[in-house]
């Protein structure tokens, strides 16, 4: 008897959209165990293994096969230049990428960023918002704690995630435009595999 084809899904490992993911394979029927700190975690009920990665690892494991489905953020699929099929969209990881600056800044208008310190961990993006309003502006490409640097002295403005604004307000930040709007979707590896159209029909995806 042949061994059932095993699907992968990859998801946040942690972050705002680990539980909204978990949430939605749950919604979809599917049981797990308690996880503790395994990477790989089975389903009890279906052939298939979560993932749990760094969501900006979760399109590389796609597009190459290793993961058949991945639930990541727009931002993310936009920054890694990545444009997979995307099966849904959801409701939950929804949220902005926006220039930010000190509330006392003489930044208020895109024009203001001209000549001035931006840090970003989305280099790219910035970049292309740059070249299309043809601003020169320096980027400081930094992988997390963004809103600390211009209380460092290491940058006049931010680049970053907007959901709440409350990290924003703590670090006396004012969010003044938004260069990308995003959420949460489910995108789908480009490998063929039989077993895909059983879980996309056990979580309503047609």
């Amino acid at each position: 008897m042949k061994t059932p084809e095993r699907l992968r899904i990859a998801v946040q490992k942690s972050g705002r959209l680990n539980q909204g993911s978990m949430d939605f394979l749950v919604s979809c029927g599917l049981t797990f165990a308690p996880n503790g700190h395994s990477l790989i975690l089975p389903c009890q009920n279906f052939d298939l293994d979560v993932l749990y990665l760094r969501d900006d690892d979760i399109p590389e494991y796609v597009s190459r096969g290793v993961a058949d489905f991945g639930i990541v953020g727009q931002n993310v699929l936009a920054e890694k230049e990545f444009e997979p099929k995307i099966l849904k969209k959801f409701d939950f990881g929804k949220c902005r990428l926006m220039i930010a600056a000190p509330a006392d800044s003489v930044i208020k208008t895109s024009k203001d960023l001209e000549g001035e310190r931006i840090a970003t961990s989305y280099p790219k993006l910035l970049t292309d918002y740059l070249k299309k309003e043809k601003l020169e502006a320096a980027i400081i490409p930094i992988s997390g704690s963004v809103e600390i640097t211009p209380d460092l002295n290491l940058a006049d403005a931010i680049c970053d995630i907007v959901q709440t604004g409350t990290t924003l307000k703590a670090h006396n930040l004012v969010p003044l435009f938004t260069i990308l709007e995003s959420q949460a979707v489910l995108i789908e590896s480009p490998i063929n595999k039989q077993a895909k159209a059983k879980f996309l029909s056990k979580c309503g995806i047609n």
